[in-house]
């Protein structure tokens, strides 16, 4: 039987696999046939519920498929390719798939027993991750490389040297996103950065992306401080917000920046917030995907990935923050809550 694919996923860690609409296996990424033992051959055409070895969650989940119940969640499954002997745990999550059939999404629990978890990032990681990250290199270098000669050529024009400047530095926050990807060493240490000077960095992607279809507004409060983070992880979380917003159709997008005083974010003090907030007149979030629009693999378009938002709220997480939104047709507005500083530092 072919493999369905899907090359989205094929370089996540988190194991992934696709189900038609009879519950048997469409297709899985590389993460999900390392983690379950197997190859990647073997899945497609298995009905789902021969890999739970332990009782009937699954098949009790599927057969929930006559009603509107868009996901379910499932905890601690217990799961092995048949003929094999030790099982691997997992919390699951299902969504419907628009073209009919589920998503299953593993968060393994015991992804190998009786190892240290640490040594077993890497193990899963390693395949198709450092191939890509290999194959990903040298174009990126020879796109620096051919920058660099364009901007020696165009000296006298300053919109050309902007231009292949922005080339190159989106080339190297490509290429430290992969150093991320790949390396177990921790996130780099935050620094002082302006939010302005981000915004103007994604605006100018945005101008780049969608030219003249779409009215880009800045409305900024001037006097907003530096804060500590990570310049080019905000960047890429506020990228993916703007280019939601394009594609679902807006016709202007306004980020606007104001501070806030006395906000909690989740169970920390009172403090002095960053309100970012990405306003735009497109479609809307669709009804349907409103309780679960933050998970991976959601998204409202046939063509997306689902995982542009996911990212954006696990960057505002890392930051200490907050993202929300309110949707209706015509005004969408994500809001993204980044703490500058205590109450108490404020008066200090």
């Amino acid at each position: 039987m072919p493999v369905d694919t899907a090359p989205a996923l094929d370089q996540l860690a988190t194991p992934v696999l696709w189900l038609d609409a009879d519950g048997r296996i469409a297709g899985a990424n590389p993460a999900c046939a390392r983690w379950l033992g197997v190859g990647l051959r073997r899945l497609p055409g298995l009905p789902l519920v021969a890999l739970e070895t332990e009782g009937d969650a699954l098949a009790r989940a599927l057969g929930d498929t006559g009603s509107d119940r868009e996901f379910a969640r499932l905890r601690r499954v217990a799961m092995a390719f048949p003929g094999t002997d030790i099982p691997r745990f997992a919390d699951l999550l299902l969504s419907r798939r628009e073209s009919g059939g589920w998503w299953l999404e593993a968060q393994p629990v015991e992804e190998f027993p009786g190892e240290d978890p640490a040594v077993a990032l890497p193990s899963a990681l390693s395949a198709a991750l450092k191939g890509l990250a290999h194959e990903l290199r040298n174009p990126l270098a020879g796109l620096k490389g051919a920058a660099q000669l364009l901007a020696r050529r165009n000296r006298e024009d300053p919109t050309s040297r902007e231009l292949t400047g922005l080339i190159e530095s989106e080339v190297e926050r490509l290429a430290a996103l992969l150093d991320r990807l790949l390396s177990p060493a921790p996130a780099k240490p935050f620094e002082p950065l302006n939010i302005h000077a981000v915004l103007e960095r994604v605006l100018r992607l945005a101008e780049n992306d969608a030219g003249w279809a779409v009215k880009l507004i800045r409305d900024y409060d001037p006097s907003l401080p530096e804060f500590e983070g990570d310049a080019d992880r905000l960047t890429q979380a506020t990228w993916n917000l703007v280019r939601n917003a394009i594609e679902a159709g807006a016709a202007s997008v306004t980020l606007r920046t104001r501070a806030e005083h006395g906000v909690r974010i989740g169970d920390a003090a009172p403090a002095t917030v960053l309100r970012l907030e990405i306003v735009d007149d497109g479609r809307g979030v669709p009804e349907d995907l409103a309780e679960r629009l933050f998970l991976p693999l959601v998204s409202g378009r046939a063509e997306g990935s689902g995982l542009g938002l996911a990212l954006a709220q696990q960057v505002a997480r890392e930051h200490r923050g907050s993202l929300a939104y309110r949707s209706r047709p015509g005004h969408t507005v994500f809001t993204l809550l980044l703490p500058l500083q205590s109450e108490g530092a404020e008066h200090a």
